[in-house]
């Protein structure tokens, strides 16, 4: 159910054996992102649960469980900020009611980054996961 975007990741990480190189295009998708606007940078976006600093800022279109979700983020990790685009590229654009269906360990799991990341990492990476969905959850309710 993976969005083509994050397709696109899974392809080219299939030709990237080495977990080093990997990790060097998860930074450099981070620094592609556009940075988030320090109006932006409130508590309401912060996410808890991360060793490193990370904002996530949904934009809502619509209501109910057709409500269409998009999120900016950013972080003062690069690899943090990677870790943020290949979540925006997994769920952005999609419904409320596609969010909540997405298994995002299992489809970050066809990444390796499950394997690779440290526990503090996994961690942040689980709680950007549940902000997500959180998200969604309030526009279905």
């Amino acid at each position: 159910m993976a969005q083509e975007r994050f397709e696109e990741i899974v392809e080219t990480f299939e030709f990237l054996d080495d977990w080093e190189d990997r990790y060097r295009e998860v930074i450099d998708m981070g620094k592609k992102m556009p940075p988030l606007p320090d109006a932006l940078k409130v508590p309401a976006t912060k996410v808890d649960g991360c060793a490193s600093q990370v904002w996530l800022h949904p934009t809502v279109t619509g209501e109910g469980a057709r409500a269409q979700l998009s999120f900016e983020g950013e972080s003062d990790a690069m690899i943090v900020r990677g870790l943020i685009a290949v979540l925006l590229a997994l769920y952005n654009d999609l419904s409320a009611k596609e969010v909540t269906e997405i298994d995002a360990l299992k489809e970050l799991g066809r990444l390796g980054l499950n394997d690779h990341l440290s526990a503090q990492r996994s961690n942040g990476l689980r709680a950007m996961v549940e902000r997500i969905r959180e998200t969604a959850a309030a526009q279905m309710s």
